[in-house]
């Protein structure tokens, strides 16, 4: 018999993901929770679940269940009729942004209709509490990214980020008592200290780390750098790195505080500084003692000079801000891959 059953449960989408997997850590290791992790392994993998259960040391606090979210028949019948659900944080989604502009169907359909599929079991089984995994990237060019500010996405990702934001926001408007949160991720690097877990991609990576990495373990002989004629220090693009661990500390933050959190609330978590792809690069190698070879390239086209987060808001209202720097993020980093080369495999 499944004792977690008659216990209440966080439901976890794409919980076996980057991002998922360390929130689930944070979940179950320090604040007791019971998890029901629903993925779909697309871009993951149930290795995962069995390092999740040597971290937590709680092998009881988690289920797993192979599901896609856009399954409502079977969401409903293995998850929402089964457990009382408390709280619900997603992270289910396609997160290619290069892939986002060739395949828009899928990512509309996976994203947008699979996140109102999840919504709408919600609304039949009364869940109030549900944390939304956004991006900075709805910011699109705005160099500023305050919460407020108008968005512009510039892709078909960002879009579906967008889209989903607004359609929490009127669900909320609709149901007083429902608490919507969307947390705007900016670049999350890093890995849990233990090496155990770490970013997996199983396709082309999307962003600078995992290019860093793939020419560290020999994978690639050299790193694309675009553009080192930026207006910023040193010439190339400027970004608020995250650890991935600060960042999972932010859904729990938000989740102690949804109670008094009613209607839709939005957060941007990063840093609030900014690292070139240069310096990253010599964090890089100071963690790993890697020399990473680059060649400056052309700019790419779609990429802005300097992201940062403006924190303020998480910071007052959730009594949450970051904690690890650069050089934690590459040593983590550079643990996780080193002991795992080929991912999960």
């Amino acid at each position: 018999k499944n004792t977690m059953e008659n216990q209440k449960v966080i439901l976890v989408s794409g919980g076996l993901g980057y991002i998922g997997s360390h929130t689930v850590v944070e979940l179950v290791k320090e604040h007791d929770e019971r998890v029901v992790i629903v993925d779909n392994l697309d871009n993951s993998s149930a290795i995962c679940f069995e390092r999740l259960k040597q971290i937590t040391e709680k092998p009881d606090n988690m289920q797993f269940l192979q599901l896609d979210i856009k399954d409502e028949r079977e969401m409903e019948a293995q998850v929402f009729s089964k457990f009382e659900i408390k709280s619900v944080i997603h992270f289910a989604a396609l997160k290619a942004v290069g892939e986002s502009v060739k395949k828009p169907l899928d990512y509309y359909d996976n994203n947008v209709a699979g996140t109102i599929t999840l919504l709408r079991l919600m609304d039949k089984y009364k869940v109030l509490n549900f944390i939304f995994s956004s991006s900075a990237c709805v910011y699109g060019e705005n160099p500023t990214c305050k919460e407020g500010d108008r968005i512009q996405p510039l892709n078909p990702y960002g879009q579906t980020k967008a889209m989903i934001e607004q359609i929490m926001k009127d669900y909320a408007h609709a149901n007083k008592d429902f608490s919507a949160v969307a947390l705007r991720y900016f670049n999350p690097i890093g890995a849990h200290p233990s090496g155990m877990i770490g970013e997996s991609p199983n396709d082309i990576p999307n962003n600078l780390m995992p290019y860093i990495m793939r020419v560290a373990n020999g994978h690639l002989p050299q790193l694309g750098v675009f553009g080192n004629d930026y207006n910023t220090p040193d010439g190339t693009g400027v970004r608020d790195y995250i650890h991935v661990i600060d960042l999972a500390k932010g859904h729990t933050a938000a989740m102690a505080k949804q109670d008094q959190l009613k209607g839709y609330q939005v957060f941007n978590l990063g840093t609030g500084n900014g690292t070139s792809v240069l310096e990253l690069v010599k964090a890089f190698e100071k963690a790993s003692g890697v020399t990473i070879k680059y060649e400056i390239q052309g700019r790419r086209e779609g990429d802005a000079e300097q992201v940062l987060a403006i924190p303020e808001k998480a910071n007052e209202e959730l009594g949450w801000k970051t904690e690890l720097d650069i050089d934690d993020m590459c040593r983590d980093t550079w643990k996780w891959a080193s002991q795992n080369p080929n991912g999960y495999e």
